[in-house]
C-alpha cells in the first residue's frame, strides 16, 4: 500500500506554479507498489522494478552484414582485382568448423557468424564468381574475382555491435514498450520484474449527475468526468475500480471511502470538494484523513485537493471537464507516475510556432487548446481552439494537444516559438 508521511501534501496558502507542484511531488512520493514478474508477452506498459543488465553480448559473435564472401582484406591486391579460391561455405546458424586459411574466400551470408581469420566481406554484388561455381557459390570449388576499393573491416558485424554483456541496457522505473521488450528477448530473457499497477478507486457525486444511457431529468447531466477519468488512468496502467456515482450525503461518501482506502492505492474524484452544503467529500475526507488544497497557478484549473486516508492518497479534480483534464495532466499524473514506480514523470513538450496573439496575466501558465499543421519551414504550427471555456469538452477533441504559456508571459505574438504538450505523449 501506499508509503506517504502522515502530511506529505501540506502546502501554502499561495499561488503554486505547475514546476514548484511537481517538484513538490517528487520530494514527497515514493512508489508504493510492490514488484511482480511478468513473461515478456505481457510486460508492454509495466514499469520495470529493477535495472536490466545484460546478461550476454548481442550479437554474440561477428556477423556478416550482407551476402557475399568473407576474407582477409590483407590478401587484396591494391588497385586490380583479386582472384581467390572459394573453399568454404557459412549461412546463418551453421558455422564454419575451422579457421579459414589465408589465401582463401569464404562464401557467407547475412547474419552467419564469420570464420576465424577473415576481418572483411566483399558483397556478391561486387564480386565475379566463375563459371561452374553456381548461382549460389561453391562448397569448396571454384573462385571469386573480388574488385578493388573495399575497406578494411567491411560489412562485419562485431560482437556486442548492439550490447555489451553486463550493460545496464534498460533503467528500473522505465515504461516498459515493445522494442524494450524485443531487446529483452534478444538477450535470452523470458521474464521482467515490474512493479505491480495502481490499484485505483474512481467516483463521482452529486443528485444532478447522471450515468451515461441512463434518463436524463431537466437540470441533470451525464457523468463524463468519471469516464474521462478512469480512461486517462487506464492510460497509465492501472486497474481501476470504478465506484459510481455515490449520493450526496456524508455518511455514504465517507463510508465508501474508508472501504477504498482499505484496497487501493489511490483515490480520484473530481468536483464535490469545496466548502459548499452539499459538498460532502471536502468532509468525508477530513473525517477520515488530511485534505488540502493546492492552490495552482494554472488556466484552465482551480484548486487541486490532495489529501490522504491513512497513507492512501486522495486527489480531488475539478469539476468542468477541462480543468479535469489538465490539472490531472498537470498534477494527477505526475502523482499516479511516481506512485507506480515510474522514473520519468513529466511529459516531453515540443517546440510549434503559434499561429494566433494571446494575452495572459503574468505569474501564471495557462494552456491553450490547438490542433497542429505542417508549416512551410518544418516546424508545426499552433491554430488555437476558436473558444476557451473550462466546460467545452469538444475543444479537446478537437485538439491536438496544448500550447504551454509560461509564468513570466503576458502577451504572446502570432510566428512565435512555443512549447506545445502534444496529447499522444500522454494518452489523450
Amino acid at each position: 500500500m501506499a508509503q506517504l508521511s502522515d502530511d506529505c501534501f501540506a502546502f501554502g496558502g499561495r499561488l503554486m506554479p505547475a514546476a514548484d507542484a511537481v517538484a513538490q511531488l517528487k520530494r514527497v512520493v515514493v512508489p508504493v507498489t510492490e514488484s511482480e514478474r511478468v513473461v515478456l508477452r505481457y510486460g508492454r506498459e509495466r514499469f520495470l522494478a529493477e535495472d536490466l543488465v545484460a546478461p550476454m553480448s548481442v550479437p554474440r559473435h561477428d556477423n556478416a552484414a550482407v551476402d557475399g564472401y568473407a576474407v582477409f582484406f590483407d590478401d587484396l591486391e591494391i588497385g586490380v582485382d583479386t582472384r581467390l579460391p572459394v573453399t568454404g561455405r557459412v549461412a546463418a546458424g551453421h558455422p564454419l568448423e575451422r579457421a579459414a586459411r589465408r589465401g582463401e574466400a569464404i562464401r557467407i551470408f547475412t547474419g552467419a557468424p564469420m570464420p576465424a581469420g577473415p576481418d572483411t566481406v566483399m558483397m556478391q554484388e561486387d564480386c565475379t564468381a566463375d563459371p561452374g561455381e553456381g548461382a549460389s557459390g561453391a562448397r569448396g570449388l571454384g573462385h571469386v574475382v573480388i574488385r578493388p576499393g573495399i575497406k578494411r573491416g567491411a560489412n562485419r558485424r562485431l560482437a556486442g555491435e548492439d550490447v555489451i554483456a553486463g550493460a545496464a541496457v534498460l533503467s528500473r522505473g522505465q515504461r516498459l514498450r515493445p522494442q524494450d521488450i524485443g531487446l529483452a528477448a534478444a538477450l535470452g530473457l523470458t521474464e521482467l520484474s515490474v512493479f505491480r499497477p495502481l490499484r485505483i478507486a474512481v467516483f463521482s457525486t452529486g443528485d444532478e449527475v447522471r450515468e451515461p444511457g441512463a434518463e436524463l431529468p431537466q437540470g441533470c447531466i451525464y457523468d463524463s468526468n468519471r469516464v474521462t477519468i478512469a480512461a486517462l488512468l487506464d492510460g497509465l496502467g492501472a486497474t481501476v475500480t470504478d465506484l459510481g456515482i455515490l449520493p450526496d450525503r456524508l455518511d455514504a461518501i465517507a463510508a465508501t471511502l474508508a472501504q477504498a482506502a482499505g484496497n487501493h492505492d489511490a483515490i480520484v474524484t473530481s468536483g464535490g470538494v469545496s466548502g459548499g452544503e452539499e459538498d460532502h467529500v471536502k468532509a468525508a475526507v477530513e473525517s477520515l484523513g488530511k485534505l488540502h488544497f493546492w492552490r495552482l497557478a494554472i488556466k484552465p484549473g482551480r484548486p487541486v485537493a490532495l489529501g490522504q486516508i491513512g497513507r492512501v492518497p486522495f486527489v480531488g479534480l475539478p469539476g468542468n471537464p477541462v480543468a479535469v483534464m489538465v490539472t490531472f495532466l498537470a498534477i494527477a499524473r505526475p502523482l499516479l507516475l511516481r506512485l507506480a514506480g515510474a522514473a520519468e514523470i513529466e511529459a516531453r513538450h515540443f517546440q510549434v510556432r503559434a499561429d494566433f496573439d494571446y494575452k495572459k496575466k503574468a505569474d501564471r501558465r495557462e494552456f491553450v487548446r490547438a490542433r497542429l499543421t505542417a508549416g512551410d519551414d518544418g516546424v508545426p504550427v499552433a491554430h488555437k481552439f476558436a473558444r476557451e471555456g473550462a466546460g467545452i469538452l469538444s475543444s479537446m477533441v478537437q485538439s491536438d494537444g496544448l500550447v504551454e504559456l509560461p509564468e513570466e508571459l503576458t502577451r504572446l505574438e502570432r510566428g512565435s516559438l512555443v512549447q506545445f504538450l502534444p496529447f499522444s505523449e500522454v494518452g489523450l
